[in-house]
C-alpha cells in the first residue's frame, strides 16, 4: 500500500501473529472480500488527516471488518466504539439510530480519534494504537510506571494486558503480508482504486426495505453498507442519508425523486402489531416526513419546459431543485413533478432591494467550449445571457470563439438576481416567420431558439409551431 509510513519492525510478536494468518489462507480471502466496499473511504480519510497508511488495516482487528460487529465491551461497529467514547467524537446512539455501526461516521470519527492520540503520544503510532485499544489513561499509568522503576517506556517495554499486548503486532502483521503479498504467496483480490459508494442525502425518514428496493439491490446488501439503523426505517431525527452502491445510485436517486413523502412509509405491513412501542415509532416517522414535507410544495413540469425556466417561475435556483429531486443534469421533461424546496426570506435578493453598485459574491473564468452558446453557458451557470454580455463587454451577437475566455460573476447567495429578470414566453409561428425574423424579435440568438425548441423542430420550423422563448425583461423586442 502506498500510504504506509511505519518503519519496518522485527519482533516475535508480529512474527506469531503474522504466522497464525499464514496458516489460515482462508480467512484472508474473506477480509479481503469483508473490507472491498469499505476501503476507498477508509483511505480517502487516511490521506486527507495524513496518517499512516497501514491504519486502515485496523478494522481487521477490531471487527474483522464486520459492520454491526459488538464484542462484550459493548464496542461496536468496523471501528469497535464502546458507547462513551463514541459519544465523545459525536456519534450518536438512540433506540433508532446507532453512530458507532454507521460506517460513513464512524470511520471519520476514528480517524480523528487515532490522529488525535498520536499527538498525545508524541507522534508515537505504537503508543497511539494501543491507546484505543486500553485507554489513553491506561497506556500513559503503565508508561509511567515503567519510567518510575527506570525502565524503557516504548510500546514494547509496557506490561499490557493479553489482548492490548497481542493487539498492535497483529496489525503490524497483517500490514506485512499485504505489503509483501507475493513473497508470502497471498493472492490478492482487487479492490479498484474508486468510490465503492455514494452518500444520498433523502431528506427524511425512508423506509429501509423500500429503500433497497429503490436501489435495486437485496435488503442483506443494503444493511451493509447502512447498518447504523435499529428500526425498520431511517431515524426520525436523522441522519437523513444512506449509502448507494455507485453503479445503482442515480437509479435510486431517480426512483426517490418521484416518491412523495406520503409514499415513504410502508405502514401497512405492521398494522396488525399495535404494541405502543410500534404505534409511536410510527407517528415519530410520520411526524418527521410530514415537516420535511411541508418545506416543499410541487410543481409539474409543462410541455417544451427547461429546468431554467422551472427555477425562474418559482424563484430559486437550478442547483436547489437539481438537489432536492437528485437530478445528475438539468434535463426535465413534460409531466415531470418535481419538489421546490421553501427558501428562507434571507435567501431571496430583489433586484430592486439592491443598492446601486452593490456588488456580491466573486468572479470565475470559463474558456469557451465548441459548441458553446450564450444560452448553455447561461444555463450552466445560472445567471442571463444579457449578465455574460455585459461582464464581458460583447453582444449577444459576438461569435463565441473556442478558447475565448469569459468572465462569469457568481452571485451569493446562489441564487443568481439576474434569473429574476428572466421570463418565459410562447410565440406562434406565423406564414413567412424564419428563425433569423424570430430571434431578432426578441433579441435571443437562433443558436438558444434551436436548443429550447430542439425537441419541436425535428421536422422543421412550420406556422402553428409554438416556440419557447427565454427572454429578459430588460430587453426591450422590437
Amino acid at each position: 500500500m502506498s500510504l504506509y509510513s511505519l518503519p519496518p519492525i522485527e519482533n516475535e510478536r508480529i512474527d506469531r501473529e503474522l504466522n497464525w494468518y499464514l496458516q489460515n489462507p482462508d480467512a484472508l480471502v474473506a477480509l479481503q472480500q469483508r473490507a472491498e466496499p469499505y476501503l476507498h473511504l477508509i483511505l480517502d480519510e487516511i490521506e486527507a488527516k495524513d496518517i499512516p497508511g497501514e491504519l486502515a488495516l485496523l478494522p481487521v482487528v477490531e471487527s474483522s471488518f464486520i459492520p454491526d460487529a459488538y464484542s462484550k465491551s459493548q464496542a461496536s461497529g468496523l471501528w469497535q466504539f464502546i458507547p462513551a467514547t463514541g459519544r465523545l467524537f459525536g456519534l450518536q446512539q438512540n433506540s433508532w439510530y446507532d453512530g458507532r455501526r454507521d460506517v460513513y461516521a464512524s470511520t471519520k470519527a476514528a480517524t480523528t480519534y487515532l490522529k488525535q492520540l498520536s499527538e498525545t503520544f508524541d507522534g508515537d503510532w505504537l503508543l497511539a494504537l494501543a491507546s484505543y485499544n486500553f485507554g489513553k489513561g491506561n497506556i500513559l499509568k503503565c508508561i509511567e510506571k515503567n519510567e518510575d522503576l527506570d525502565l524503557p517506556a516504548d510500546y514494547w517495554s509496557l506490561s499490557l494486558p493479553e489482548e492490548t499486548f497481542n493487539y498492535v503486532p497483529r496489525l503490524l502483521a497483517i500490514a506485512k503480508l499485504f505489503a509483501n503479498a507475493e513473497q508470502y504467496n497471498i493472492p490478492l483480490q482487487h479492490i479498484p482504486n474508486k468510490p465503492y459508494f455514494e452518500v444520498v442525502d433523502i431528506k427524511a425518514p425512508l423506509d429501509l426495505n423500500k429503500a433497497a428496493a429503490m436501489a435495486n439491490i437485496p435488503l442483506k446488501e443494503f444493511l451493509k453498507l447502512n447498518p447504523g439503523f435499529n428500526r425498520w426505517c431511517t431515524a426520525p431525527e436523522g441522519p437523513h442519508r444512506l449509502l448507494i452502491p455507485v453503479q445503482q445510485a442515480q437509479f435510486f436517486k431517480t426512483n426517490l425523486a418521484q416518491l412523495s413523502y406520503a409514499d415513504r412509509l410502508n405502514l401497512n405491513q405492521y398494522s396488525k402489531v399495535s404494541t405502543d412501542q410500534l404505534q409511536n415509532e410510527a407517528k415519530a416517522v410520520v411526524s418527521a416526513n410530514t415537516k420535511a414535507s411541508a418545506r416543499l410544495r410541487y410543481y409539474k413540469v409543462k410541455a417544451g419546459e427547461s429546468l431554467l425556466a422551472v427555477a425562474t417561475r418559482n424563484h430559486t435556483t437550478l442547483k436547489s431543485i437539481r438537489q432536492t429531486n437528485h437530478l445528475a443534469g438539468n434535463t426535465v421533461r413534460s409531466g415531470m413533478r418535481l419538489a421546490i424546496p421553501a427558501l428562507k426570506k434571507s435567501a431571496y435578493i430583489s433586484p430592486v432591494a439592491k443598492a446601486p453598485g452593490h456588488k456580491s459574491g466573486y468572479t470565475q473564468t470559463y474558456v469557451v467550449k465548441k459548441g458553446d452558446t450564450f444560452w448553455k453557458i447561461a444555463q450552466r451557470f445560472s445567471v442571463s445571457t444579457k449578465n455574460i454580455a455585459d461582464w464581458n463587454k460583447i453582444t449577444l451577437k459576438t461569435d463565441l470563439v473556442p478558447g475565448k475566455r469569459l468572465t462569469i460573476k457568481k452571485l451569493e447567495p446562489q441564487l443568481a438576481t439576474a434569473l429574476s429578470t428572466i421570463r418565459l414566453v410562447y410565440y406562434t409561428v406565423h406564414k413567412g416567420d424564419s428563425l433569423l425574423q424570430i430571434s431578432r424579435k426578441f433579441n435571443v440568438s437562433v443558436a438558444d431558439l434551436r436548443e429550447s425548441n430542439a425537441n419541436i423542430l425535428t421536422n422543421g420550423l412550420r406556422p402553428g409551431l409554438k416556440l419557447k422563448v427565454l427572454i429578459d425583461n430588460s430587453q426591450p423586442s422590437t
